[in-house]
């Protein structure tokens, strides 16, 4: 998939928008513009709302060594060692970046606020978050309240600039969403709680099961809601190898990945894939691209040095086996050769994974 752009002056900011057209971004000039980027997601996609949530049990990345490359080597709350993939899906539809986190735009004026969404978008991603509303409860914003901000930024936007112009600017703009992750790692964590696998109890199979069947109501709800708001282009991005990531590895002896979690990411993709299938039967115009993080990152665990990887397995920043087993902090082992591991934590990709999946989400081939 491949973009034209035009410049626009932004804040301050020269920001280019892409032109979008069906369920893809096009080429040429047939598509729509699309004026603005709307961000839902965890904290592959947050780009410093947790910054703004109060309590000690909130995931925060606002400290060293959070942010090295980032520009300035400045911590933003990006978990990364600088851009993410929601950075870098802006970047490939002609943004700067990702656009701002709403809970820094709220602290002032709605002013700012209504600008910013005009002309380059509002991400409302929140590390930790869940699709289920029970997902780290109280330490994020779930998925639910992501879409309520969405709405109550809408208002905002329809009380400046009225309705004839808020409206299709909403319609025309890209609605990126990435989540799940963290409602499956809490999943799992429960199953090995109980001591129960998920490939070989039907007790199990039946907890998945009731899983998917929640977070599916969820995410049709939320996709529903923004539809209703006026979204119409949505860019979804499903649950990579969870399995893989060292924080789950450094609980294997042999720091091997959990095919039980892989298992169970697998099943909530499909599941997902069905959903939107059936929403784009149901409701007129919408449309959308589903990027399969999970078969992208599976390709390069298999072949790591075709993409340059020289580490699959443990982090550039952490502590313990793997660098697993302490979170990236000011005092954590930091790897010198950032762009040949695939992991920067225990969870997150590192910014050149995150190009990666993102300009393989963006321009690589379909896939049925």
């Amino acid at each position: 998939m491949r973009i034209g752009v035009l410049l626009l002056p932004c804040l301050g900011i020269c920001m280019q928008v892409a032109l979008i057209g069906g369920t893809t971004v096009a080429s040429g000039g047939g598509g729509v513009r699309a004026p603005a980027m709307f961000v839902f997601g965890s904290s592959i996609l947050d780009v410093g709302n947790n910054n703004y949530l109060q309590g000690a049990t909130v995931g925060r990345a606002n400290s060293p060594y959070n942010g090295v490359d980032f520009p300035g080597s400045v911590p933003t709350g990006r978990f990364s060692n600088g851009y993410n993939i929601a950075d870098y899906v802006a970047k490939n539809m002609g943004f700067a970046c990702s656009p701002p986190p709403y809970l820094s735009m709220v602290q002032s004026s709605s002013g700012p606020l209504v600008q910013t969404a005009l002309t380059s978008g509002i991400n409302y991603a929140s590390g930790g978050a869940g699709i289920l509303d029970s997902t780290n409860a109280g330490s994020t914003i779930p998925l639910s309240k992501e879409v309520k901000y969405f709405g109550a930024t809408k208002a905002k936007m329809v009380a400046a600039v009225g309705p004839n112009t808020a409206n299709p600017a909403i319609s025309q703009s890209i609605f990126l969403i990435g989540m799940g992750n963290n409602d499956l790692y809490v999943f799992a964590a429960s199953e090995r709680a109980r001591n129960r696998s998920a490939a070989d109890d039907e007790r199990s199979d039946a907890a998945a099961a009731a899983l998917y069947a929640g977070l599916i109501s969820n995410y049709s709800a939320a996709v529903t809601e923004l539809y209703t708001l006026g979204a119409r282009k949505f860019a979804v991005i499903n649950v990579w190898p969870l399995g893989c990531v060292p924080g789950q590895r450094v609980l294997s002896p042999t720091g091997a990945c959990s095919d039980t979690l892989n298992e169970v990411a697998a099943g909530f993709n499909a599941a997902l894939g069905s959903l939107l299938v059936d929403l784009a039967a149901r409701l007129p115009g919408l449309v959308y691209s589903l990027g399969d993080a999970f078969g992208f990152t599976e390709d390069v665990l298999a072949d790591p040095a075709a993409s340059g990887y020289t580490d699959v397995a443990g982090t550039c920043c952490g502590g313990g086996r793997l660098g697993a087993e302490a979170w990236c902090s000011r005092n954590s082992t930091l790897c010198v050769n950032r762009d040949q591991h695939v992991f920067w934590d225990r969870v997150h990709p590192s910014q050149r994974t995150a190009f990666l999946i993102a300009r393989a989400l963006y321009d690589g081939p379909s896939k049925r």
